[in-house]
C-alpha cells in the first residue's frame, strides 16, 4: 500500500480546479461569441453526447457545424451558473467532472417577432486531462420540463 501512495503523482487541486472553472467561463464566452470552432475544440476527440435521451459520438466537424448552427440562429440574453459548479476530482487529478446548473434565455429573430425562450439546464461535464490539457470527454444535459 505504501509503494501505491508513493507511486502516485500528487496533483495540485488548486491549480486544477482553476484550468477547469477556465474552460467553464470560456464555454460561456463562446455562446455569446458565437464561436463553435473554439467551443469544440474543449471537446476531446472521443467526445460523447447524452441529451434528450440519446447517446451520440459526433465528430468535431459534426459538432462544429451544429452548435454554428444553433449560435447564428439565437441572440444569448443569459447562459449564467444559477449556483456556483461542483468540481470533482478522481484521486490521481486526471479526470474530473463538473456538476452544472444553467439558465438560458435565448432570443430568435423572427420575420416579424421577437420570440424569447428561457431554459434551465443541469448537467454533467466530465473532463480528461491530456498532455495538452483538459478535454471535455462527456456531457450528460437534461433540462427543466415546462410548468
Amino acid at each position: 500500500m505504501l509503494l501505491q501512495a508513493c507511486s502516485q503523482e500528487k496533483f495540485d487541486r488548486t491549480a486544477e480546479t482553476a484550468a477547469i472553472m477556465k474552460l467553464h467561463k470560456l464555454q460561456r464566452d463562446c455562446h455569446f461569441g458565437k464561436d463553435a470552432a473554439t467551443f469544440v475544440g474543449m471537446m476531446s476527440d472521443d467526445y460523447i453526447s447524452v441529451n434528450r435521451g440519446r447517446v451520440t459520438i459526433p465528430s468535431k466537424e459534426e459538432n462544429r457545424g451544429r452548435f454554428q448552427q444553433y449560435f447564428d440562429a439565437v441572440e444569448f440574453a443569459r447562459w449564467d451558473d444559477l449556483e456556483g459548479p461542483v468540481i470533482r476530482f478522481s484521486d490521481d487529478g486526471k479526470t474530473a467532472y463538473t456538476v452544472v446548473q444553467k439558465e438560458v434565455i435565448v432570443r430568435y429573430p423572427g420575420d416579424s417577432t421577437l420570440i424569447v425562450d428561457t431554459t434551465r439546464y443541469a448537467w454533467v461535464a466530465v473532463y480528461r486531462k491530456y498532455v495538452s490539457g483538459w478535454k471535455i470527454d462527456c456531457v450528460a444535459s437534461t433540462e427543466q420540463a415546462g410548468e
